[in-house]
């Protein structure tokens, strides 16, 4: 398979992924991009991989890690300077009154990126653990942390609602 079949039938779902792991559409893009460059710059290399969208997935995940352990990750603008030029999205008011998308935020990179993995690719533990270099047992670990923490926030959540 050459580079640009590649990159044309899976960059889509590459973007998607990007969107699951950070919540926004740009950031998804620039995701999916880098991931793609880094491809290109040795596609030989994987090309010949076992799986060459497995080796390109892990590059976009690295991506994403490596996003947010930079400070301007967390910055976020404080006005909408170009307001009459852009068109809203529809699926940013969808995705942004989620409750789940709201918890999934409150998780650290590494326990959403394992939850995302886990059931939005619906990967296994040893493929995650080699996507992101760590032992299965790390993956079933963080896993259960972050669905503690999950569980944890809907509970406090139903409290809140009941107090007057």
């Amino acid at each position: 398979m050459e580079f640009e079949e590649y990159a044309s039938a899976r960059g889509q779902e590459l973007v998607r992924l990007g969107f699951t792991l950070s919540g926004d559409y740009q950031r998804a893009e620039d995701l999916a991009q880098i991931a793609l460059m880094q491809a290109f710059r040795s596609w030989r290399r994987v090309r010949r991989a076992d799986d060459p969208h497995t080796y390109v997935r892990r590059i976009l995940v690295n991506a994403y890690l490596s996003m947010t352990r930079r400070r301007s990750f967390t910055e976020a603008p404080t006005a909408d300077l170009d307001a009459d030029r852009t068109v809203p999205d529809p699926a940013t008011d969808i995705v942004n009154s989620d409750d789940l998308w709201r918890a999934l935020a409150t998780l650290s990179a590494r326990e959403r990126v394992v939850l995302v993995l886990r059931y939005y690719q619906d990967l296994d533990d040893r493929t995650i653990a080699d996507l992101l270099g760590i032992k299965p047992s790390s993956v079933r670990a963080t896993a259960s942390r972050a669905l503690a923490s999950l569980r944890k926030a809907r509970e406090s959540r139903r409290v809140d609602e009941r107090l007057p």
